[in-house]
């Protein structure tokens, strides 16, 4: 019997699994080394305290700022908001000193930032109060107008004055009376400075169209406008708070 020879071949080679390259494989730990990476980078801002120096100079210059806008209103024969604009209102109908008015009416808000802001803003609303007054009476004295166009008055002079209003705030304090309220308001609810003081600004126009002639109020509420629209631009809730 003859036996034949067979050649086996060879059998395929099994396939070889690919490989992952380590450079593309994450784990938990690398994806914690990379947040904590990017903390270190850009670490969260942290609120800090004004220090007391910050805070002189801050109601110093909203004081001086805010007195300078005032007059230039008063120059013009304008109002402005707040109980700054019901003194000017007064002070037109009545002929009676603008800073003395402005720190009397003024007094009965005081009860309200002790039981509600403490003594710390009191304090600083109650000196703000005075040193403008004071300021702003003196300004025609030491720098007076030869002549304002109420446009100019209207625009320049709310804008100073929303400046200075925003200064107080960023420092805890704030031109007394309606800003009281409104900073009250800003920090338990977080409603808008702004639009809340737009709301009793709209009131105080309508009153003062029985003292002062209707030109006159429609460029005061431009001013109005401009003061607010520096508040409502610039003092968001949460955007910033100085502490």
């Amino acid at each position: 019997m003859q036996h034949r020879s067979c050649r086996c071949l060879p059998s395929p080679a099994a396939p070889v699994p690919a490989t992952t390259s380590t450079s593309e494989t994450t784990t938990p730990h690398d994806d914690r080394a990379a947040q904590a990476a990017v903390e270190v980078a850009a670490p969260a801002p942290s609120r800090q305290r004004h220090t007391p120096l910050e805070d002189v100079q801050g109601l110093v210059l909203a004081s001086l700022v805010s007195a300078l806008g005032m007059s230039i209103l008063a120059t013009g024969g304008l109002l402005v908001g707040g109980v700054a604009g019901v003194s000017l209102l007064v002070h037109y109908a009545t002929g009676w000193n603008f800073g003395l008015l402005f720190v009397l009416i003024n007094l009965p808000f005081y009860w309200i930032a002790v039981r509600r802001m403490g003594w710390e803003f009191t304090l600083k609303t109650f000196l703000a109060v005075g040193v403008t007054g004071v300021v702003a009476d003196m300004i025609p004295h030491w720098a007076p107008f030869a002549s304002m166009t109420p446009l100019f008055s209207a625009v320049f002079g709310g804008a100073l004055v929303g400046m200075g209003i925003l200064s107080f705030i960023r420092h805890r304090a704030s031109l007394g009376g309606v800003g009281i309220v409104v900073v009250y308001l800003q920090q338990s609810r977080g409603w808008s400075a702004g639009k809340l003081q737009m709301g009793f600004d709209a009131v105080l126009m309508l009153a003062a169209l029985a003292v002062v002639p209707p030109s006159k109020v429609l460029y005061s509420a431009l001013g109005v406008c401009v003061l607010n629209l520096v508040l409502l631009f610039n003092h968001r809730p949460g955007r910033y708070m100085g502490v």
